[in-house]
Order: structure tokens, then C-alpha cells, then sequence
């Protein structure tokens, strides 16, 4: 197997384990997502307390997505750190193209989309542009970010033989 198409799995697994879990991953994401269009949007009228309250909130919708989805990716997996250093040791060229993807997604929609594109926009309408933007990106690339996180981990620590299916009766 080629290293590209084994680092290729994991954009694979993600996408197919965001769209079986969509409610989830939308659900947990639409608090971020709604903070972000709140807090953003109206930074001044916003006391500070209630924003950094709203920030924990944020934080434990995360946690608990990076969980829920850590459970269901992981169920009956064992993953061996023995396995890790095979695989790094092996397909160390596949982890290369693993970072290439994320990269290539930072530099798009961090970079390009959040900070270049918004100095293009006048300045009375970059808060809000920023907020629509965030309010986007939480349920996808953020979102899609986490699941490919725990996919490189599935991928790279798996004790059993590949597959794509995130549902747990195929793992």
C-alpha cells in the first residue's frame, strides 16, 4: 500500500464517521457555534464574565465531542504503543502526508479565509464577517479537525486490521 493512500484512510474515516454522527457533531458544535456568533458579533455589549463563562461552556462542549467521538471511534480497539512506533518507524511518510492535509487545511481556512480575506473587508464589516466565519467553521472545520485527530490516533496505534466504518459493530 502506497503511503499517500494509508494517510488517505484517515481524511476517509473522518468524513465517513462526521456524517454518521452528524446530530452529534452538530449538536455539540452548534455551542460554539452560537457563542462565537454572540460573543464575536457583540464583544462590547457583552459583560465580561458572562464571555468568559461562555468560554467554559465552549471548552466542555469540546471536551465532550472529542469524548463521545474518542468512544465510539475506539470501541473494541486496543491501541499499543508498540504499534505506534511500528507505525512510525514504517509509514513514517504517510504521518508526513498527514500533516501535509492539515497544513494545507490551517493555511485555507485559518490564514486565507480568516485573516487574509478579512483584511480585504472594510473594517465596519470585518466583527461580522468573523463572526459568520466562526460560526461556520465550529461544526466543520473545527469540528472535522477533531475526528481527524482521533483518526491519525486510530490509524497510527490500532492493534487490528483497517477499516474505514466508524460505527462501532465495524471497527
Amino acid at each position: 500500500m502506497s503511503e499517500l493512500k494509508l494517510a488517505l484512510e484517515v481524511p476517509r474515516w473522518t468524513w465517513q464517521c462526521y456524517t454518521e454522527h452528524l446530530g452529534l457533531v452538530l449538536g455539540l458544535s452548534s455551542v460554539a457555534s452560537v457563542q462565537r456568533l454572540i460573543v464575536v458579533n457583540w464583544t462590547a455589549q457583552i459583560p465580561h464574565g458572562a464571555a468568559l463563562a461562555s468560554e467554559v461552556v465552549v471548552l466542555a462542549a469540546r471536551i465532550a465531542l472529542v469524548v463521545a467521538v474518542w468512544r465510539i471511534a475506539m470501541r473494541d480497539r486496543t491501541l499499543r504503543l508498540s504499534a505506534g512506533r511500528a507505525f512510525a518507524r514504517n509509514h513514517w511518510r504517510s504521518l508526513l502526508w498527514q500533516g501535509a492535509f492539515l497544513g494545507a487545511a490551517y493555511l485555507a481556512f485559518e490564514i486565507l479565509a480568516e485573516d487574509a480575506l478579512s483584511k480585504l473587508l472594510p473594517e465596519s464589516a470585518r466583527q461580522t464577517y468573523l463572526a459568520i466565519l466562526l460560526f461556520l467553521k465550529n461544526p466543520t472545520v473545527i469540528a472535522l479537525t477533531f475526528l481527524w485527530w482521533i483518526g491519525v490516533v486510530r490509524q497510527v496505534f490500532r492493534t487490528k486490521p483497517a477499516r474505514v466504518a466508524c460505527t462501532a459493530s465495524t471497527p
